[in-house]
């Protein structure tokens, strides 16, 4: 396994289930995982960079991202692979030291730049056909949570113990 350094996410489909609820007003509707969200925060904590790319535009989820202090939000963006390079290239970060998980079609070209291209375990079959990781967990259901969890374990830097400092 590469030495891990940065997380990067799509939103629908693997920060969330991928259903979006539509209300009255028109307004789309998604869920997060709190699980996932610990998880990101842990990472944010421990000094990893973590990183949303996704064609959505839905402002909540940044408001809920911003908060779990990730910073490099890129919402609306559809080209993922050219903002990938750019992300990339502002920190310096070696592509074999990323892990990009992705669930669908828009993510197949970035995910063959990614070092540790990774899927939940309900992605599309190209997707999964190049991850190096599946996850045992459904997009919305934990599998952020999963691949975190996985290479700070490896890394040795999974703290079971809850440190308030932390949060």
């Amino acid at each position: 396994m590469p030495q891990i350094t940065t997380f990067i996410f799509d939103v629908d489909g693997v920060l969330t289930n991928g259903n979006v609820r539509v209300t009255e007003t028109g307004e789309l509707l998604r869920e997060m995982n709190i699980k996932d969200g610990y998880a990101l925060k842990l990472a944010v904590n421990s000094g990893y960079r973590v990183c949303i790319i996704s064609g959505g535009t839905n402002e909540g989820v940044r408001a809920r991202l911003s908060a779990l202090g990730i910073t490099d939000i890129y919402l609306g963006t559809h080209q993922k692979t050219a903002q990938f390079k750019d992300y990339t290239a502002l920190y310096d970060i070696k592509p074999e030291n990323v892990l990009y998980m992705g669930d669908d079609i828009p993510d197949y070209q970035v995910m063959k730049v990614a070092g540790l291209p990774c899927c939940p375990k309900d992605a599309v079959s190209e997707i999964q056909n190049i991850s190096l990781y599946i996850s045992q967990k459904k997009g919305g259901n934990g599998c952020v949570r999963d691949v975190i969890e996985q290479v700070l374990k490896v890394q040795g830097k999974w703290n079971f113990q809850f440190d308030a400092k932390l949060f």
